[in-house]
């Protein structure tokens, strides 16, 4: 892969300061995943802040599997807060917490149809008084539904931006407040996406591969050996 190179390299070609290694990261992933989109299967508004609340502790495959039927039965907010608890738990179940899923979904029907007139809201400040969404939530829908800014820091993207050098925060808040002071607005929502991406095929949680990593000759944390990094 072809290195950029930008004001903010060194004449070695690494980058200078955290802001710079972020813009790097960047336009690499850009590269590696030109078509990022959220993987969270939906086709509204109100379909994929649902599948959002419940990928809470659950991967995006498993909700996949579950929200066919859970959309069949309850296809829009006002039928989700007419929904009966039990029954709603039973579609739900395998996705785990499926008690407080059930609970934050028909809350958020209910908050739906009585505060926003039956539409999902787009200001980030309205969607997180809704149950179950907070602000990761809430950027997930802002950009890839009504392609607004948002950076959805997820377990993912934290751990990334701590690995890359971006932050050592551990508040999901902090560091989406750091990365937002690195990276264009009309850039968050996509710069998120690849970075989750990249945490799940390349950057595991346990078993990082550095071999194959774009961004190993920049990264703070590589555990290749120093002598294979690109001089």
């Amino acid at each position: 892969m072809e290195r950029t190179q930008a004001g903010y390299l060194s004449a070695m070609g690494k980058p200078r300061t955290p802001a710079g290694r972020a813009k790097e990261v960047a336009a690499r992933l850009a590269v590696l995943y030109p078509e990022a989109e959220c993987e969270l299967t939906h086709s509204n508004a109100f379909e994929l802040l649902a599948a959002t609340i419940l990928s809470a502790q659950c991967t995006d495959v498993r909700v996949n599997m579950v929200t066919p039927a859970l959309f069949a039965k309850y296809p829009t907010p006002q039928a989700l807060a007419d929904a009966n608890p039990t029954e709603l738990e039973e579609i739900i179940r395998s996705t785990g917490f499926y008690q407080s899923k059930a609970k934050n979904l028909i809350g958020m029907g209910r908050g739906v149809i009585e505060r926003f007139n039956g539409e999902i809201p787009r200001d980030l400040e309205d969607l997180v008084t809704l149950p179950g969404v907070g602000r990761k939530t809430g950027n997930v829908l802002r950009s890839v539904v009504y392609d607004l800014p948002g950076l959805a820091v997820d377990t993912h993207v934290g751990r990334l931006s701590r690995r890359l050098g971006f932050t050592t925060e551990e508040d999901p808040v902090k560091v989406e407040k750091v990365l937002n002071g690195f990276i264009e607005p009309a850039e968050w929502g996509r710069f998120g996406l690849r970075l989750i991406l990249h945490g799940r095929r390349v950057c595991d949680a346990k078993k990082p591969k550095c071999d194959i990593c774009e961004m190993e000759d920049i990264c703070p944390s590589s555990l290749m050996p120093t002598k294979t990094k690109s001089k």
